[in-house]
């Protein structure tokens, strides 16, 4: 389980476990949960055999004036 403060690492590891379904020569599952923690920052779960746990900051939406 690994824990980061940045979407990058999430977005890239996603796509690696897409991509490695895809070539797989079998059944795959992948999911994606994402929960809201504390303020500014969310959890996101991507589950494909293992689990990886990524603690992303975020920035708060603008709203249009």
């Amino acid at each position: 389980m690994i824990t980061e403060h940045s979407s990058d690492a999430a977005k890239a590891q996603l796509i690696l476990l897409f991509e490695e379904l895809v070539r797989h020569d079998g059944f795959g599952d992948l999911s994606v949960e994402v929960r809201i923690l504390k303020r500014a920052q969310k959890e996101v779960l991507i589950r494909c055999g293992k689990q990886y746990r990524y603690v992303i900051d975020v920035e708060p939406m603008q709203e249009d004036a």
